[in-house]
């Protein structure tokens, strides 16, 4: 099977500091892959490098297959999602104009606003939230809203960064439901980054351990627990070593 989305030797380095030392990654169809790692450890700069907001300095990032060239970034970017670590929304927009943000234009105000609720409908939120602006939502209201419009597009990768970041344990428990529930109903491929323990056993199908720039263990999540690794033994029993 084609993985959807691959990197074969990653690499990126700022200066001196080397960031990805070769990480090599893959993404099956409909397949949920988490990324865990200490903060620091290249997970941003690897998410960063894949959707073309930073170059890296080696190696290869392929889509469907082949090679994502600049050519080839605008389709890919037309069929992905993502949720951000603080949501993102935009203050001087209305909630669901954040949603269809990018419906708007192909679609028109009318169709994108009932596209819009009909995707806070299905991360919990009412109409009624459709209209007030993000400075009025909670927390866990904000991360949902960011959900929303990371699906609105109906689209084929999501990638979600840090989501349950900030959020207490029973709205983190909501939103792990959700990206579970959402990328079984879609059969989206997904790439989470999170240090979040109870997220990578929530959302995840597959677990990637990245250390020191690369992957240092990948396999299934119910395989993690007994695995020997020592940066994956060690981060997951929170085990500090100097």
């Amino acid at each position: 099977m084609i993985p959807v989305l691959e990197t074969r030797g990653l690499t990126k380095s700022f200066g001196a500091q080397k960031v990805l030392d070769g990480v090599d990654l893959a993404v099956a169809p409909g397949e949920s892959l988490v990324v865990i790692g200490q903060s620091g450890t290249g997970k941003s700069v690897l998410l960063k490098s894949i959707l073309g907001l930073e170059t890296p300095d080696g190696g290869q990032v392929l889509w469907q297959g082949e090679t994502l060239t600049a050519a080839r970034r605008p389709a890919f970017l037309d069929g992905f999602g993502m949720l951000f670590q603080g949501a993102a929304l935009f203050d001087s927009l209305t909630v669901w104009q954040n949603v269809a943000f990018r419906l708007r234009g192909p679609l028109g105000d009318r169709k994108a606003r009932a596209i819009a609720i009909e995707k806070l409908a299905r991360v919990g939120l009412a109409p009624e939230v459709a209209d007030l602006h993000p400075a009025a939502l909670s927390g866990g209201m904000a991360k949902r809203a960011g959900l929303a419009r990371a699906i609105a597009a109906d689209p084929k990768v999501i990638f979600f960064d840090e989501p349950t970041t900030g959020l207490d344990p029973i709205r983190a428990a909501r939103i792990n439901a959700l990206i579970r529930d959402i990328v079984t109903e879609t059969g989206a491929s997904a790439i989470t980054i999170t240090h979040d323990m109870t997220t990578v056993r929530s959302v995840g199908d597959r677990v990637a351990m990245l250390a020191e720039g690369r992957v240092w263990w990948q396999g299934d999540v119910s395989a993690m627990d007994a695995a020997t690794e020592p940066h994956l033994h060690n981060f997951i029993r929170g085990i500090w070593q100097a």
